[in-house]
């Protein structure tokens, strides 16, 4: 990242446009003049100009034209150079208040960002200390179904509990099997809208057509068989939290339509010539890198960051070995409880296999097992190490802490990985913050994390329905 000079004390906002159409920045300017006032807009040409201002002075938010020649591209250069700077990508032609909310809410991330830093604006690499989970929100995740012991998982908890006192939009991203749909659930529990709905689909397991009808409704009469008004999911979940879950294979033409109604607070039913108004909060989910999709073109590059407000990455279960032989618990007493006839317990050396094992299917394949052991084992008897599958025999016996002779060098390249990974969670994956805990420079954290092959998420910034300076 290139250097910048540090921020004054000052709560004007500075908010850097470019590419925007001449004709359209005084509308702009003026509405944001009215809801955001202070602020600072410096109006540039193209990406070059715009990386010279943004490393001359600090930004708070860039709004950049969707109609640039090589949008991706610029986002992508100011992510990398820039990753603490939110990036706000607008159609010159979209309704000011779609332009307004966006800018409100990513500049909202901000206010999110310091909280979490309990410093101001030139603290906020400091976070502190130690899981930040409060002893209510852990009772909260744990009455639905939570379950943990180590501090990996909380650390992603820690972020849940303040994401859930906004309306901001979170993106949970993380392997298929790692509890999202569980998480989003925790999520809008713990936040003001727990007494409204909570609705949910998958964006994959329905087709295009179908996928549209189910969010947006129809009215009687749209299409052959409409013989009576639908309401969609949009309109249902009004109020409460729409879970919006493999986001990731969403169409293109189904993405633009998404991108409108987060813009809009509307939608339109099929066959209807008006709108409605909704008040939804929205959490996604994607278990593949939606960044990535945006650069091979699959995602749309603005819709990526109206869902990246707040993102929160779950960890697989070989990353929280500590939690397994908890949930290898909970989940026969859930059996036990339900009348299953469930074995009593577990073998201290069947839990040991248990955490050796790097469980592909993540929390998903370890229930499943326990399911399977509970209905296959002797009744009235702990489980034996050889009642399990034998994937989970052969997988332990080559996992972490197994008995066979480790190369020097794997052992050294495993604490690294496991090192980095630690000091990433415990500092919300702040790189400089991490790399000063290290005794490392930043750069030497980069190389180190290439040369491990890491790609952590990136804490960046987003938005929040809270007022602004």
């Amino acid at each position: 990242m290139e250097p910048r000079p540090d921020r004054q004390p000052n709560p004007c906002w500075r908010l850097l446009a470019i590419g925007l159409d001449r004709r359209a920045s005084p509308s702009l300017a003026g509405a944001l003049r009215a809801a955001l006032e202070p602020y600072d807009l410096v109006p540039v040409d193209d990406a070059a100009a715009a990386l010279r201002a943004l490393a001359a002075d600090a930004v708070d938010c860039v709004v950049l034209s969707g109609r640039l020649r090589d949008v991706g591209g610029c986002t992508g250069e100011i992510r990398s150079r820039h990753p603490d700077v939110p990036v706000v990508v607008v159609d010159d032609a979209c309704a000011l208040r779609g332009v307004l909310n966006a800018v409100r809410e990513a500049l909202g991330r901000q206010h999110v960002e310091r909280s979490l830093a309990g410093a101001s604006r030139d603290g906020r690499d400091r976070l502190p200390d130690g899981p930040a989970l409060s002893p209510q929100a852990r009772e909260r995740f744990r009455g639905v179904g939570l379950v943990w012991r180590g501090p990996v998982l909380e650390a992603a908890l820690a972020v849940a509990e303040r994401a859930a006192a906004a309306k901001a939009t979170v993106l949970l991203h993380g392997e298929s099997g790692t509890g999202k749909e569980r998480f989003a659930q925790a999520i809008h529990r713990l936040g003001p809208r727990s007494s409204r709905p909570f609705t949910a689909v998958n964006c994959a397991a329905l087709p295009e057509s179908l996928l549209e009808s189910e969010l947006f409704g129809w009215v009687r009469g749209a299409f052959t068989g409409a013989e009576r008004a639908r309401v969609g999911l949009f309109e249902e979940a009004s109020g409460g939290t729409l879970f919006l879950d493999e986001v990731s294979e969403l169409s293109l033409a189904t993405q633009a339509k998404l991108l409108r109604v987060l813009q809009e607070q509307e939608v339109r039913p099929i066959g209807s010539t008006r709108t409605v108004r909704i008040d939804v909060r929205i959490i996604a989910a994607a278990n593949r890198d939606l960044w990535d999709a945006t650069r091979s073109g699959a995602f749309r590059v603005d819709l990526f960051y109206r869902l990246n407000v707040i993102p929160i990455r779950l960890p697989p279960l070989r990353e929280r070995p500590e939690d397994v032989a908890c949930l290898a618990q909970d989940f026969l007493h859930q059996l036990a409880s339900e009348g299953a006839g469930a074995p009593p317990g577990f073998e201290p050396e069947t839990l040991r296999l248990f955490e050796r094992y790097e469980w592909p299917g993540n929390v998903r394949e370890l229930h499943n097992e326990i399911q399977r052991l509970a209905v296959l084992a002797a009744p009235g008897r702990r489980i034996p190490p050889s009642a399990l599958a034998e994937r989970i025999l052969r997988g332990a016996a080559d996992g972490p802490g197994s008995p066979p002779e480790t190369p020097l060098k794997t052992i050294v390249r495993q604490v690294e990985t496991a090192t980095i990974l630690h000091r990433l969670r415990q500092h919300g994956y702040n790189r400089r913050a991490t790399a000063r805990s290290l005794g490392i420079s930043r750069e030497a954290l980069w190389a180190k994390m290439r040369q491990l092959g890491l790609e952590p998420p990136r804490m960046r910034r987003g938005e929040l329905d809270l007022p602004v300076p």
